[in-house]
């Protein structure tokens, strides 16, 4: 297996419940692809009720497969899909009549009843359609799948991307990868190399990355990447999905995730995954145009931006020019099929709402190839942490945790809450904005190693309003003497580990550097410094300038321009 997003996952979890042998490899860690840089929506499958109805049939019925078996990882905020005084009445009633075509419960509000839901929305709104969305942790639900199809005897190993596919006699029999090693990526203990993997079958689920593999093969796969644009807000504005009522449009949807709220999305096709441009006016974009939906917005701190690769395909007599015609449907292609090259299949296109139906159509067809005869059982079996949970405990008198606190824990960590939070050690909150306590850390170190990024995926630590500032050094205390399967993580591994944490939360923050979030820059690396010596740590031996905040952030996003003032400039002067 080759990708470890959403449907790699899913598919490695589904193969190893049917008792085959499973090997998954991924380039870097788990959701490091388009799974990780997705906007958190829980598709209703209204927003392509008029578009593509096959897809929004499948998104409703992923959608209710997903709230039974993954609890933990599901928040059903509901979702609305209102219209502006400017927006097509025709256009509102198309999209009614579609979620009904659909089977999608669609519901029609007043404007007034809206605000009632959700009262910071534009005063103007004419009506809205009420429908199921739903917000879902991506992170949480990919260690989910990857723990359930580690115990069913799947091996999985990240950091290691694959460099060749090994082919004899016309027929792929397996890849070639290279383990990476080093402190702040080791996962599973790997030391390191290449290493041959034979198989029976190869699966390629790999996304956008899908044609570089088939390159590979002299296959051609021709997946269109098309980047989307999100921009994370300090705060949760709102608490129900809101969905602009027009047609395909770039910023257009906001979606209440956990403590704060995302703004979705452009559309834009490019060439390479890996190779795209990062640009300000796309982050300006989405709050000029969604304050005349939350008009509240306009006075709210961006935190972070980030961007994703949607590995969009369609058959090639197509030939969409716009992106946003593509199919959000799933293809796969049987390359022996297709190419008279036995031994591989790929799987393209598709959405994160509906991993779990791609996976199961793509393990139907590898079981079909050696005549095994077994169901999936993923749509009924409950993911680790999901198994009977069915209302949040109050922690405080049982774990002496704050009822906030152990709220947001037991959403995290569902059913295995007993088990990581029962502890005789003294359990502090590690990182205050997202709740998370020295145990759930400790749990992820366990599970992530000495990978302070994989910690983050597990925990959410140093991804709320601080992004880092205030954690990442408890996170990296934690790490140095943790002991795992025998192995104790010294100074050096810390250190590096905590180095590539804050690398990876400064680079979404660069596009986000105007008023207040400059001020909150500048406030942690002034913390850094000066209680941690950063200004001449011994791991670059360069001093921060802090004269560079003075002059604000260039076109770049690099601190040093003079394009905006460190205490408070305007976005339209970045």
């Amino acid at each position: 297996m080759i990708g470890g997003g959403s449907t790699g996952i899913g598919i490695a979890r589904d193969l190893a419940m049917r008792d085959l042998d499973v090997t998954l490899v991924e380039q870097g860690n788990l959701t490091h692809g388009t799974t990780g840089r997705m906007h958190g929506l829980l598709h209703s499958g209204g927003r392509y009720a008029v578009s593509d109805q096959a897809s929004a049939k499948e998104c409703i019925q992923e959608n209710r497969v997903l709230r039974d078996i993954a609890s933990h990882c599901v928040e059903m905020t509901g979702g609305m899909f209102v219209k502006r005084p400017e927006d097509s009445e025709e256009y509102f009633q198309k999209k009614l009549d579609g979620c009904r075509e659909c089977d999608i419960p669609a519901e029609v509000i007043s404007g007034e009843e809206a605000r009632k839901r959700e009262p910071h929305l534009a005063k103007d709104i004419d009506k809205a359609i009420a429908v199921p969305d739903g917000a879902i942790d991506p992170f949480r639900l990919v260690v989910a799948n990857a723990a359930s199809a580690e115990q069913h005897g799947a091996r999985i190993e990240t950091h290691s991307p694959v460099t060749d596919l090994l082919i004899e006699d016309g027929e792929v029999v397996g890849v070639e990868v290279e383990h990476k090693s080093g402190p702040g990526i080791r996962v599973h203990g790997t030391e390191g190399g290449t290493e041959e993997i034979r198989a029976d079958y190869v699966v390629n689920a790999s996304g956008a990355w899908a044609g570089q593999i088939g390159d590979m093969a002299d296959v051609d796969i021709e997946v269109r990447p098309s980047k989307g644009v999100m921009t994370i807000m300090n705060i949760r504005q709102v608490d129900t999905v809101i969905n602009r009522c027009r047609p395909k449009g770039d910023a257009d949807i906001v979606v209440p995730h956990e403590t704060t709220a995302i703004l979705g999305t452009t559309d834009e096709e490019v060439e390479d995954p890996e190779d795209y441009p990062e640009e300000q006016w796309e982050v300006d974009l989405m709050i000029d145009t969604l304050k005349e939906l939350v008009p509240m917005l306009d006075e709210a701190r961006t935190i972070r931006s980030f961007w994703g690769v949607r590995p969009l395909y369609e058959p090639p007599d197509v030939g969409s020019e716009d992106p946003t015609d593509i199919t959000r449907d799933f293809f796969l292609l049987d390359h022996e099929e297709r190419d008279d090259l036995p031994g591989m299949t790929s799987i393209v296109g598709g959405k994160f709402t509906t991993y779990r139906l791609m996976a199961e159509k793509i393990s139907d067809h590898v079981c079909e190839q050696f005549g095994i005869e077994r169901e999936c059982r993923t749509a009924d079996e409950p993911l680790p942490g999901s198994e009977d949970f069915s209302v949040l405990r109050d922690y405080m008198e049982e774990f002496g945790l704050r009822s906030p606190v152990g709220r947001r824990s037991v959403e995290r960590l569902g059913s295995r809450a007993d088990e990581v939070l029962t502890t005789d050690d003294p359990n502090p909150v590690i990182c205050e904005c997202e709740g998370v306590t020295r145990a759930e850390v400790q749990d992820a170190i366990e599970q992530s190693g000495s990978d302070l990024n994989a910690v983050r995926i597990r925990t959410r630590a140093s991804m709320g309003n601080c992004q880092g500032g205030m954690c990442v050094h408890r996170l990296a205390s934690e790490l140095h003497e943790a002991n795992v399967d025998g192995e104790t993580f010294d100074e050096t591994v810390a250190r590096e580990a905590w180095d590539e944490l804050l690398q990876e939360r400064w680079k979404g923050q660069r596009h986000a550097l105007w008023g207040q979030q400059l001020s909150q820059a500048m406030l942690n690396y002034a913390l850094h410094a000066t209680t941690q010596n950063r200004d001449n740590d011994p791991a670059d031996g360069e001093p921060i300038d802090f004269a560079a905040f003075d002059a604000g952030a260039d076109a770049s996003g690099e601190p040093g321009g003079a394009d905006v003032a460190a205490d408070g400039g305007e976005r339209d002067g970045y």
